[in-house]
């Protein structure tokens, strides 16, 4: 492209000097320098376009080439849960959904987590909750609840059942799903842990969602790690959970493609 820029710098360079020359300039151009000039000049404008026109295909190339998914915008996600997810009894800044997207962040990952949780929520109260819970736009949902259906003891089949519709329901508006799942208290007796316990490995390979097995993991039965009730984790706590469910989650996170 420099020759053409040269031959139109010189092009305008010649016009300059002819108007500066006004019409005794004009009249001592003879004949065959006008003609010349004038052949320069289209031959020039013809080179110009002909490039140009042989390097649109490139130029529309390189502005339709694919380019990352996830770029120019963070993913975002919902964690719809109960008084875990929430951060009850805790400062917003110590809640899980907010201590997760911060490690996501040091991650190098464009991340928002919603937090949905709601203190004292059963699955039913997710389901009755879900589409105001979970806006368009979402990528994915982290689904943490049942823990307080097995506290009430409600029966195992309609926790599966609960957890079911949530899943099918987001599944039919195409939000994938990480489960995080729960373990009954042992004093519900054997057969209710064998039926509650079942329920979310069972649901995430019939469904093929992402699943970390126990939301707990790391401070379950912790004092140190939970609040006086034995229940609800601590700050010290919420931080124990992110760093055993963040190798989770960045596997989900890998398998989403941000919702326009």
């Amino acid at each position: 492209m420099i020759p053409i820029y040269a031959s139109i710098a010189i092009s305008a360079r010649t016009e300059s000097r002819l108007e500066r020359g006004g019409t005794t300039a004009r009249r001592g151009l003879r004949p065959y320098g006008l003609g010349f000039a004038l052949v320069q000049s289209a031959a020039t404008f013809f080179v110009a376009f002909l490039l140009l026109f042989i390097g649109a295909p490139d130029m529309a190339g390189a502005q339709t080439a694919p380019s990352d998914p996830r770029a120019g915008r963070s993913l975002k996600l919902v964690a719809l849960g109960d008084s875990l997810s929430a951060g009850y009894n805790l400062p917003g800044s110590a809640a899980f959904p907010t201590v997760l997207g911060q490690a996501l962040r040091q991650k190098g990952l464009a991340v928002e987590i919603v937090n949905a949780g709601v203190s004292g929520d059963t699955t039913q109260g997710g389901l009755e909750r879900l589409d105001w819970s979970v806006p368009d736009g979402t990528d994915g949902v982290i689904l943490e609840l049942g823990a307080n259906d097995a506290l009430r003891g409600v029966d195992p089949a309609l926790t599966r059942k609960n957890l079911e519709a949530i899943i099918a329901r987001l599944s039919e508006r195409k939000i994938p799903v990480l489960l995080a799942g729960m373990y009954a208290p042992r004093n519900l007796g054997e057969d209710f842990a064998k039926r509650f316990d079942a329920i979310y490995p069972e649901l995430a390979k019939k469904h093929g969602l992402v699943l970390y097995p126990f939301f707990l993991e790391g401070i379950a039965g912790d004092r140190a790690l939970n609040q006086a009730d034995g229940l609800h984790p601590t700050a010290e706590g919420v931080a124990v959970i992110v760093r055993t469910i963040l190798p989770t989650v960045e596997r989900f996170i890998a398998t989403l493609q941000p919702r326009s």
